[in-house]
């Protein structure tokens, strides 16, 4: 599916540090119904550290990310602000992305048109936020963890409804601004194209299209 591990993929390459992509099925060699009730917090992503530390939940992975490559944001009041715009861009992640990962038909339908209201507010939240800074991205001109947190959403958006961004064209400013970066626009053309969304989702990797899923495939 993409969902939760997109963002620190992104500000991985973003920093250009260097990481194993791995599904938990290979990296263990058990199914993740197998594997689950021993993780942290029993979900993924889940960032492995020097083959021993465990770190899970994706904002505790973006933080540590901008810790050892030194962007994180010294300033109390600026770090708070980012803090406020990341939480606030991850709480889009229910019901935004299991819907478009997996919800088919006429569920499908259901879910987009409940979630519209929210989808719209916080979308008006996140634009007033963005006019605010007065910069090119929430807290500086150059893109920290919050940004990449923002993107993902606002970016799985469009393929749940291409024309709710349009609605807003200061954060689809936005996310033209991060697919411009370089070692972002590289990362966006190589990866998994997620396809079929609503009829039946599928992600396209390496020119094989896999169910999106719990399951190796």
């Amino acid at each position: 599916m993409r969902a939760l591990a997109e963002a620190p993929r992104l500000l991985f390459h973003y920093t250009e540090i260097d990481y194993d992509d791995v599904m938990s099925w290979d990296y263990y060699d058990r199914d993740w119904s197998d594997v689950k009730p021993n993780i942290p917090f029993k979900q993924l992503p889940m960032l492995m550290v020097d083959k021993k530390h465990k770190i899970c939940q994706s904002l505790a992975i973006m933080t540590f990310i901008e810790n050892i490559a030194g962007i994180s944001i010294s300033d109390p009041i600026l770090n708070a602000k980012a803090n406020a715009i990341m939480q606030s861009a991850q709480e889009l992640f229910m019901p935004l992305n299991p819907t478009v990962n997996f919800a088919t038909g006429d569920k499908f339908k259901k879910k987009r048109e409940d979630m519209m209201p929210f989808l719209m507010s916080r979308f008006e939240d996140l634009e007033k936020a963005l006019k605010e800074s007065n910069k090119k991205f929430f807290i500086f001109d150059e893109p920290r963890a919050c940004d990449f947190v923002t993107f993902h959403h606002l970016d799985l958006s469009k393929l749940l409804d291409p024309t709710i961004i349009k609605k807003f064209p200061r954060l689809e400013k936005f996310l033209e601004d991060v697919m411009l970066i370089n070692s972002i626009k590289s990362y966006l053309d190589k990866r998994p194209r997620l396809i079929d969304v609503s009829i039946e989702p599928k992600l396209m990797i390496d020119g094989v299209a896999h169910p999106t899923g719990v399951k190796k495939t």
